[in-house]
């Protein structure tokens, strides 16, 4: 299998919100596709699923058409797409009939799910117990419906809808909003298994480090743009290592700033330093040795994903 994207476009009048995205997936994996608030993320999202019209560009699964009812493949969108007023049951049985999942077949994986994103209670609600000592029948509780629970758990819900036909492509838009670090992490979990069965993901966040933990290739829009895209590894090895961190016993900044070097923060006697690469680092620690200096910790590394993302779209976002 594999996922090929071309050519992307999109205009509204003559705002131009996507422009010429292109990239391809050989192998499952994950794929990122980052940028700032309006870059154009979700929309090149609902192009790519036919949820929107594309002004120019294909998507091909295999090399034909994609097309959702034939390709299997799993949405969870960033915003919340449930009814308020229906029962959770009902609408994952509903939704998982529109991927010609049988009823039988839709209770048992929702079953399954249920129990992984810890959703039972609001799906399976138990019967009341009768108080001691008051006459009647015991209330039953009602079927929970979307309204009824906090935004975490709806987002649990919505990834349950994405799960239930068991895609081959899973697109994740902002995937971990809004979630805290418990359901982070649970989310996490099922996102690896699924990565481990060999499926095709495609993910936009806007937490970087999640990113960096799940995601082989990126591209990073910038008002509409593909300023930036590439394996992540090749993408971090091209800037070199070019973040330092220092640490002394004793007080350097005069001795950082005589050398040219830069200066980005500094905590008492722990700084982080800017460095054209190897070389000027090496140079720095033997003059800091000649000079006395005790050295507690010299630390050179990649930059981040998140340092880079900065860079490429910081300026022009803030222009």
């Amino acid at each position: 299998m594999s996922l090929e994207v071309r050519n992307l476009s999109k205009k509204y009048g003559e705002k131009t919100v996507v422009e010429n995205l292109s990239f391809e997936m050989k192998n499952p994996g994950v794929f990122a596709l980052l940028g700032t608030n309006g870059a154009g993320k979700t929309t090149s999202i609902r192009m790519m699923l036919n949820m929107l019209s594309r002004d120019t560009g294909e998507v091909l699964w295999n090399g034909a058409p994609l097309d959702t009812a034939t390709c299997n493949v799993g949405y969870l969108a960033e915003e919340r797409g449930l009814y308020p007023k229906y029962t959770l049951m009902d609408q994952l049985i509903y939704f998982a009939g529109l991927r010609g999942i049988p009823k039988a077949e839709a209770k048992k994986r929702i079953r399954y799910w249920a129990e992984r994103l810890e959703v039972e209670e609001y799906l399976y609600p138990q019967p009341a117990k009768k108080e001691d000592g008051k006459k009647g029948r015991a209330k039953a509780q009602a079927p929970k419906k979307a309204d009824q629970l906090s935004k975490g758990n709806q987002q649990k819900i919505q990834f349950m809808t994405a799960l239930l036909p068991d895609p081959d492509l899973l697109i994740l838009d902002e995937p971990l909003s809004g979630l805290d670090p418990v359901n982070t992490d649970l989310f996490k979990g099922i996102i690896r298994d699924e990565i481990a069965k060999g499926k095709y993901l495609i993910m936009s966040s806007h937490q970087m480090a999640t990113v960096e933990e799940f995601c082989t290739d990126i591209i990073i829009l910038n008002r509409s743009k593909v300023v930036l895209s590439g394996h992540l590894n090749d993408i971090k090895k091209s800037y070199g290592r070019i973040n330092l961190l220092l640490k002394t016993e004793t007080e350097v900044t005069d001795l950082i700033r005589r050398e040219g070097l830069t200066l980005v923060s500094a905590k008492e006697t722990e700084y982080q330093i800017k460095v054209s690469g190897d070389e000027q680092a090496n140079r720095f620690l033997k003059l800091l040795i000649e000079n006395g200096i005790t050295v507690v910790t010299f630390s050179l590394r990649e930059p981040s994903l998140h340092e880079i993302f900065v860079e490429k779209v910081g300026d022009a976002h803030e222009a």
